[in-house]
């Protein structure tokens, strides 16, 4: 009994001799930067133009002349319905524009015999105003047939289809021998897509649309809604290697979304982008001038309250509760409770008592808008 006594003395008073071990950790510099708000937004990505291919004639698929998914050019023929009922129409418009021209040049000779004989009234002025309707009737029939003929050949053309402009085409939803009609298919037979340029459409709430608004307003060098250079994010999480540019907003707000469409425009000289991808895009929205900034890593929140821990001049950490602002980026803003320099602890998910030394290490934190660090 007394051995084990002894030896738990020894341990106690071995313990309290055993040096206090000060840990590391990481140190930064509270910064004070005129810091740029960039907001991100999730769009889909369009041709320049992109025309759906349609047919104005119904029949049936005679041919196609492209290779899916190729470039196109503009006026190049992409397919041909079968054209034998136009023709038919055609020679039938033909042959009854030949019998009103027919009909009349005898009205016309009819008028000209009868017109000197009621100028010597041999004849009536009724037989004269008669052979003057018939002929004034036959010439409205010429314009008739010919206007029918002038419509049998538009209709004729259309069983012709040619490229409207240069770009790449889609799959055909139609093989040869389908039947195609300009009701049946909906969306038309394919698309194709001009490419040079793409734009990308993307929503933007109601609040985001008039804070933009007022802060694009309040600058004197924003002269131009088009200067304002815009990322774009691909699906991969890469940055699309071209700067775009805002182009337009649409008139209106959805109602139903209480969102804004806007869209931008990027150039696409390496055929990277296509119609239909999901992308982001970043733009600058705001500015924050001599903004206290402070790493998020560095800030503790418990529901409503956020707390820093600040090196004291004695190596030792202080709890602080801090009012913040915006997150921007990695950053949060603080509205009060530190000031320029102050030296603010990361301790991540660390615990560290508070009333031993520590080891500082300052470490250098970038306290770019856009930086993820």
């Amino acid at each position: 009994m007394g051995f084990i006594i002894i030896s738990i003395g020894s341990c106690k008073e071995d313990e309290s001799k055993k040096p206090v071990v000060s840990p590391d950790v990481n140190i930064v510099a509270a910064g004070k930067e005129n810091l740029p708000v960039f907001s991100e937004y999730v769009g889909q990505t369009y041709g320049l133009s992109d025309i759906n291919i349609e047919p104005r004639i119904e029949g049936w698929i005679t041919g196609i002349f492209f290779k899916e998914g190729s470039l196109i050019k503009k006026g190049s023929p992409l397919y041909t319905i079968d054209d034998q009922p136009s023709l038919n129409r055609l020679d039938a418009s033909t042959a009854e524009m030949a019998r009103a021209r027919t009909l009349m040049e005898n009205k016309k000779s009819e008028l000209g015999r009868v017109k000197p004989l009621a100028e010597m009234n041999a004849l009536s002025q009724r037989d004269l105003d008669f052979a003057t309707a018939n002929y004034e009737a036959s010439l409205n029939e010429v314009k008739i047939a010919e206007s029918r003929v002038e419509n049998s050949k538009i209709e004729l053309s259309y069983t012709r289809i040619n490229a409207p402009i240069t770009g790449i085409i889609g799959i055909s939803k139609v093989q040869v021998g389908d039947y195609v009609s300009r009701v049946s298919l909906g969306n038309g037979i394919n698309v194709i897509s001009s490419l040079s340029d793409v734009r990308v459409r993307f929503p933007i709430s109601e609040n985001d649309y008039l804070q933009f608004s007022r802060e694009y307003k309040k600058d004197p060098k924003a002269n131009n809604f088009a200067e304002i250079p815009v990322d774009l994010i691909l699906g991969d999480g890469s940055v699309y290697n071209e700067k775009g540019q805002l182009q337009l907003t649409n008139r209106q707000i959805d109602p139903s979304t209480g969102s804004i469409l806007v869209q931008a425009i990027f150039k696409n000289g390496q055929g990277i982008l296509r119609p239909g991808q999901y992308v982001k895009v970043r733009f600058k929205t705001s500015e924050y001038l001599n903004a206290v900034v402070i790493p998020q890593q560095a800030v503790n929140q418990l529901q409503n309250i956020y707390q820093v821990y600040l090196l004291t001049d004695s190596n030792k950490i202080k709890p602080v509760i801090i009012k913040v602002g915006t997150r921007v980026g990695s950053n949060w803003i603080v509205k009060d409770g530190l000031k320029e320099g102050d030296k603010v602890v990361i301790l991540g998910s660390t615990f560290v008592n508070t009333n031993i030394v520590v080891k500082p290490t300052v470490i250098k934190w970038n306290y770019d808008s856009t930086s993820k660090n």
